[in-house]
């Protein structure tokens, strides 16, 4: 059987990142830029006010005490964008907001809380020093400066200061698009009443949410019954459009394998299928369809959920240049004993207690048990030649937290 580190190895390959594109703004968030971005003007724009208040001379303000005011005309009112260029006279005032331009000959800005807030006349009750409240052009931001670096993860804050640069797109990897097919005749999609023998179809879902928690796009998830030709015909309508497709079902060893089938068990269409010594997530299959890549994954919820954690997200997050792809790896004391096959690697569910640097198996080790995924926060990671783990023994666990 292959390891499971060498499958990994495989599937990292396999995936690819996309060329950069410039995407607008409101796309742009938590993708990772593909280009250093360079200002193309000085933040701030022009020295502006950073109070409500006056622009003035501050030696016009020297003598100024809250007992003894001094008084000064208000010769304009510069409300924030107000675009004409003033310039300030000496012995005169002008009533300035947060925001506006500083007019020429203004070497402070008194808030209007040291004043009477006059409209006319200012009555001046402290003296402001040079510079005092002025946001100097360029004190934040020179033009030309390099303001944010390749690789960088776009943020609330990056977006705001491109935005405020006057930059309407970025230079970013783009993210994987995603297509996921569920395979099985027994399949229903929830909402639809049951017939003896068919079940409620939940890998589409939960695989789609997965790969819209590693930061990708999902282009469908479409079900395909155990027929050749309707899963080809959905794989011919999606593929095109899709970076990856993923498939969960249809490559075990039994009949009605309609994945298997489709691409020939011996794996002569482009897609190799293999035995990974892994529980739970044995039979694994990677390959091209058309030159798309393709993984395809157990059908047992919880052989499907730990497949994608162990293969395809570390493998998409890093595509797509995401910070942390793989999961933190922890160590942590195990709170009872449990057990593992020999040769495999066990990845079994956990409740992962950091704060106590414990952990404790949570249900049955078997790939149907998915309620037990469903509110576990991390997996146990079992070496494959490791049988039994006593209780107080320290093990390696993914955080999922």
């Amino acid at each position: 059987m292959r390891s499971v580190t060498e499958h990994q190895r495989v599937v990292a390959e396999l995936i690819q990142r996309r060329p950069a594109v410039s995407a607008d703004l409101a796309d742009a968030l938590a993708l990772v830029l593909a280009e250093d971005v360079t200002a193309p003007l000085s933040l701030p724009v022009f020295d502006n006010s950073a109070m409500d208040g006056y622009a003035v001379r501050a030696e016009d303000t020297a003598a100024a005490t809250p007992d003894n005011p001094v008084v000064l005309p208000v010769t304009e009112d510069i409300p924030a964008g107000r675009t004409d260029q003033l310039q300030l006279r000496p012995g005169t005032s002008h009533r300035i907001m947060t925001g506006a331009p500083v007019p020429a000959g203004a070497t402070a800005i008194v808030p209007v809380e040291a004043t009477d807030g006059g409209v006319t006349t200012v009555q001046i009750r402290q003296h402001s020093e040079a510079g005092k409240h002025i946001r100097h052009a360029g004190e934040d931001v020179t033009s030309g400066a390099t303001v944010l670096r390749t690789g960088q993860q776009v943020t609330p804050a990056a977006l705001g200061l491109v935005a405020a640069l006057g930059l309407d797109v970025l230079p970013v990897v783009p993210r994987q698009r995603v297509l996921v097919i569920s395979t099985g005749s027994e399949l229903v999609s929830p909402g639809i009443p049951l017939q003896p023998g068919q079940i409620y179809e939940s890998n589409s879902t939960m695989l789609a949410a997965a790969v819209r928690d590693a930061g990708a796009d999902v282009v469908a998830t479409p079900t395909a019954g155990d027929d050749v030709a309707q899963f080809s015909a959905v794989l011919d309508r999606y593929a095109g459009e899709s970076d990856l497709i993923i498939t969960s079902g249809g490559v075990s060893a039994g009949a009605y394998e309609v994945v298997k089938d489709a691409f020939g068990r011996d794996g002569d269409q482009g897609v190799q299928f293999v035995k990974v010594a892994m529980q739970p997530g044995m039979p694994q299959g990677v390959g091209r369809v058309a030159g798309t890549p393709i993984v395809t994954l157990p059908g047992n919820p919880v052989s499907a959920l730990v497949s994608f954690e162990v293969f395809i997200r570390p493998a998409l997050r890093a595509a797509m240049g995401l910070p942390d792809p793989h999961r933190p790896l922890r160590t942590a004391v195990l709170t009872e004993a449990v057990t593992s096959p020999r040769g495999k690697r066990q990845f079994r569910r956990a409740v992962l207690d950091a704060e106590a640097n414990q952990v404790t198996s949570y249900g049955p080790p078997a790939s149907h048990h998915l309620r037990w995924l469903a509110s576990a926060n991390a997996l146990l990671d079992i070496p494959e030649d490791v049988v039994d783990v006593p209780a107080g023994s320290e093990v390696r666990v993914w955080d999922l937290r």
